[in-house]
Formats: C-alpha cells, structure tokens, sequence
C-alpha cells in the first residue's frame, strides 16, 4: 500500500527542489550563443538574478511557503549572492511610493467594509435589478465592477458572495445542481476581476505596473490615463461576461419567489446610514475626485504629486478626532499585510531584473520576434500570452512582477515606444478568469460550494479569448488616438 506523501513533506520538497534549481542556474555556464543574444547579454549577476527568479518562481507556483515570505527570501538570496547590497535592494522596493498607495488603498476599503457602506451600495444595486435571474446576474457582474474599481477585487468579491449565497439560500438553490447558483456565484468574481482593471487601485498589479514604468522608463501614468484605458475595456467586458455566463449556465429558473416590490421594500427598510458610513462615503469621493483633478493641483502648488499621495492623505482624514470612530486596531485586522509584504518585495526583485540586464536577456530570448508583427496583432499576441500565463502564475503581483520589467525591457530593445508593449500587459496582468487558484478573488464565491473548478475553467476560457480581444481593440484604439502606436 502506498504511502500519501504529507502536506508539510511535499511543501519541503518543493522548496529543495527550487533552491536546487537556484544553484544548478547559478553555477552552469552558459555557451556564448545563448549568453549573448541579439546584444544583450547576461551577465555573471544578471545569471545569479536569473537564479533566483528560478527559485521564486516555483515557489510561487507550487505555494510551499506563503507569497510574501517567497518573496522576502529572494531579497535575503539576492544580497547573499552579491547581486546588489541589501540597503540598495530594499530601497527599490521597500521604499517606493506605490507601497504606500497601495496601503492607501487598503485602509479606504477597509473603512468602506467595516461601515457597511460597501453592503449598502450593493443592496442599492440589486434592489434596481428586480426578480429576473438574469437580470440579477448582470447586476451582479456591475456591482462587482463598480466596487473593484475603487476598492481591491478581492474586497469586492467578499462583499458580494454572502449576499448571493443569501438569495440562492432563500430560493432553495442547492449547491452543484443549480445553473444560476454557478451564473450568481461566478459573476461574483468576474465583476470584481473587471472593475479591477478599470482604476490603478482595483488590483494590486496595476500601481506595481506603473511604479515599473516610472522607474524603468521614467514613465507617469496618471489616474487619469490608466482610466482611458481601463473604463473602456470594463465596459466592453461586462455583457461579454454576462454573455458567457448565460451560455453556459442559462437558469433554470426565469424568476425568483420574491417580487420586484419585496426586493425593492427590502432595501428601504434598511436602516439610515450610519455617521460612519456617511463619513466613509464622502472620504471615498473626495479621494477619487483628487485622483482626477491631480494634474490641476501640481500646476496649483508647482508639486509633484503621485497617485499614493491623495489616497494617504484622505486615509488620515479617518483618524482624526470627530471625523471618523473606527478605531485602527479594527482596521489592521482588514488590511492584508501579506499582500503588502508581496508588493514591496515584488518590486525589489522585478527591478533587480531589469538593473542587472537579466529583463533585457529575457525579453531577447523569448520575445524578439513579437516587434515584427503588426501593431494590432503585436498587441493581441501580449495581451493573450499573459491571460495564459495567469494559468501557471497563481498571483496577480507574480505576474505582473515577472512580466512587466521583461515587456519594458522588451520596448528598449527593440526601440518602440515603452507603453505600446508594457501598456496592454500590464492591463490584464489581473484578468484571472480560468483558473480558481489564480487569484483570491475567485476563491472566495468558490468557497460557497456552488460551482467546480471545471465550471470555472470552461467557461473562462471562453471569456479569456473575448477579453483579449476586446481589450486588444480598446488598447490600439485608445493607443492609436494617442499616438503610442
């Protein structure tokens, strides 16, 4: 009888297995043709990066250790190996403004879940859509992307998925045997993956995408410009999202046993809004409406201002004495640390990539063929390649942090413009639509029981190849009227 290897033995062997891979990518020689490419060449610390990189990888891949400690250890290898000093690697990372943006970012959506607000705009939603199950999808799949869109899509879809497993529960809906328990619950996370992409601050790689385009190309992307790009493609993903769901899971059922009126009444019975969730509310509108009007502030006050320092200051506001009443010791337990600790190492070593020519190496190796493709086909070719990378990279942060030094370095190389290649790459380095284990956000609705993995996997490849190429031609329009391509 066989033996069932153990969760914590197979975890160890992954990790032996990664720094064994690390060592063998360190010390093996490279032959002259593969260690220059095209005029980039890998050098003796861009092969130790390489390495490294190689030992993150696959325990991203195989989560032997959690995320953020993988990436902590790569900053402790990196400085052992002699790539760079420890002062000079964490700085790339540790002290760059999009950690604190994106700690911003966090604290907000805490305040928006602690108040209520976030339950109460979703029931306002609802209570608009009526009993048509359909219908309740669509509203679900906008709900999801209006709120991911300022808060992170994990937030998102935890707010919505108890309010689905609560109307499936009251109609009855047994969990596997219902098409619109798996349209309900999946739209949960399909909404809060799309309205991730529409804002810097939906998803955790879009402020990583633009601290590497500001570092490595001396590149601002401002609120605004990301929204040119990102309000479109959301838009356009929303009915593609519905259309699919409904393919493939057209419910059995046209209309709930609650009316339009009693969904209605149920909303207005909700107690008044609390100084807490009003407070939350006008905060929210006044961080967005600072992220719009930055631009006019900077010619204001001669300043520079980065997008992390709007979403700071208003997180202030929230502690002040008489404004807000949450206490912070309330809101770290809602603020993922662990995802904060991934974006800060995550930096360190997507820059150590590109400062040590192993992004540039990379990019040779694997992608020079791309810049002798039309724009729009080039542009269809990235966005598709890193929708499928998604599969093997169960983290967006992995992604983005693994794949954006290497498409800018990319642009460099073969001298086109920076955001015409980083741009529709960085754009879905959050679109997670096949696999549940890509992301938390589709964990959560997973964890409800009502759909399989292969529910989630069917129809998200479908939805993959619609997002690639509606994003594609969001990206080129947009990028054509700009003049990037």
């Amino acid at each position: 009888m066989k033996r069932k290897i153990s969760v914590e033995n197979r975890q160890l062997l992954y990790l032996s297995l990664a720094f064994l891979c690390m060592i063998i990518i360190k010390v093996i020689p490279f032959p002259d043709a593969l260690r220059i490419a095209g005029g980039a060449e890998l050098t003796a610390s861009g092969q130790t990066s390489l390495a490294v990189l190689a030992f993150a990888l696959i325990l991203w891949m195989t989560e032997a250790v959690p995320f953020h400690i993988t990436g902590l250890m790569s900053i402790i290898l990196l400085t052992l190996f002699r790539t760079d000093s420890f002062i000079n690697i964490v700085a790339l990372g540790f002290g760059n403004n999009i950690v604190a943006f994106f700690l911003g970012v966090l604290i907000l959506s805490a305040f928006i879940t602690v108040s209520g607000l976030g339950r109460r705009i979703g029931m306002l939603i609802l209570s608009r859509t009526g009993n048509h199950t359909s219908h309740i999808i669509l509203g679900f799949l906008l709900t999801g992307t209006l709120l991911g869109m300022w808060l992170t899509a994990m937030a998102a879809s935890a707010m919505l998925m108890p309010l689905a497993v609560g109307i499936l529960q009251e109609e009855g809906v047994k969990p596997m045997k219902s098409n619109f328990g798996k349209a309900l619950l999946i739209a949960c996370a399909w909404g809060s993956i799309i309205g991730g992409i529409a804002t810097p601050s939906g998803a955790g790689p879009n402020p990583l995408a633009i601290g590497f385009l500001r570092e490595m190309a001396g590149i601002e992307i401002s609120f605004g410009q990301w929204m040119m790009y990102g309000i479109p493609s959301a838009c356009l993903l929303i009915p593609a999202a519905w259309l699919v769901l409904l393919m493939f899971f057209k419910p059995e059922k046209k209309y709930l046993s609650k009316t339009k009126e009693e969904m209605k009444e149920e909303y207005r019975n909700l107690s008044k809004m609390s100084r807490e969730e009003i407070v939350t509310l006008v905060i929210f509108l006044l961080t967005v409406l600072l992220w719009l009007t930055s631009p006019l502030f900077e010619q204001i006050l001669g300043i520079s201002i980065p997008i992390s320092m709007p979403v700071l200051l208003t997180s202030c506001l929230f502690f002040i004495p008489n404004v807000g009443r949450v206490k912070w010791k309330h809101i770290e337990k809602e603020i993922s640390w662990s995802g904060i600790l991934l974006i800060q190492s995550g930096i360190s070593l997507g820059m150590i990539l590109y400062s040590t020519g192993t992004a540039k190496w990379l990019s040779t190796v694997m992608l020079s063929g791309i810049g002798t493709l039309p724009p729009v086909l080039m542009v269809f070719v990235i966005i598709l390649m890193v929708s499928l990378l998604k599969i093997v990279f169960s983290s967006n942060t992995v992604t983005a942090t693994i794949v954006i030094p290497i498409m800018i370095e990319l642009a460099m190389s073969l001298h086109l413009p920076v955001l015409s290649v980083a741009l529709p790459a960085s754009l879905v380095a959050s679109l997670a639509f096949i696999l549940v284990t890509s992301s938390p956000t589709n964990v959560i609705p997973y964890s409800a029981g009502y759909f399989s993995i292969a529910d989630f996997a069917k129809s998200g490849l479908v939805m993959t190849l619609f997002a690639t190429v509606l994003v594609t031609a969001v990206v080129f329009g947009v990028g054509t009227l700009q003049g990037v391509y």
